[in-house]
């Protein structure tokens, strides 16, 4: 009996051995903890500088046409999987955020400096909260898939009066109902 317990003892440790050390604290990670949920409702001063900002937009807008919308009306995050939403709203901030930055180059860089500012720091914040995509293996189907190609396949189809217009008219979409639904995880139905 005896030596059944000397047995059982030797295997346990030769087990734990194998198993390495028991960590006594989380692992350190280089990529940075999702907390978009901050950013359910911007402050009215931060809204105002978006207001401001569309309006100087809409009156610099000329000629613009589009063949096919740039942001459909169809658009709505929540017919994405929770975690698809981060994805979506990533690639429709970097494109506004892509335009933006341009006509900030012209006469409205004054008007536009807080907006982008504040885009900017959410583009940076909702990173965190994208997954990293794979370079091999499956990529993204159904409707996110179709999403993401048509944002990366309108910027080479259409001009830039549209794409400025687009981005001016979905300003507030984004920053209310897209950014809202992705802060609110599965609270957004």
């Amino acid at each position: 009996m005896a030596a059944v317990r000397v047995l059982v003892l030797v295997i346990a440790g030769l087990g734990l051995a194998r198993a390495g050390p028991v960590p006594t604290s989380k692992p350190a990670t280089t990529q940075r903890s999702c907390d978009i949920g901050r950013f359910k409702s911007l402050s009215p001063s931060e809204l105002e500088a978006f207001k401001k900002a569309k309006d100087a937009l809409e009156n610099s807008l000329e000629n613009w046409t589009c063949r096919s919308p740039v942001f459909p009306t169809t658009w709505d995050l929540r017919q994405l999987q929770v975690w698809e939403r981060p994805v979506a709203l990533e690639a429709e901030l970097a494109l506004t955020l892509k335009i933006l930055a341009m006509v900030a180059d012209s006469s409205l860089a004054d008007i536009l400096d807080r907006p982008l500012h504040t885009l900017r720091h959410i583009h940076s914040e909702l990173q965190a909260c994208v997954p990293a995509r794979p370079t091999a293996g499956p990529r993204p189907r159904g409707r996110l898939h179709q999403w993401l190609r048509q944002l990366h396949e309108v910027q080479k189809k259409e001009s830039w009066g549209c794409l400025e217009a687009s981005v001016t008219f979905n300003l507030f979409r984004l920053l209310t109902r897209d950014l809202n639904c992705v802060a609110s995880g599965d609270l957004c139905l």
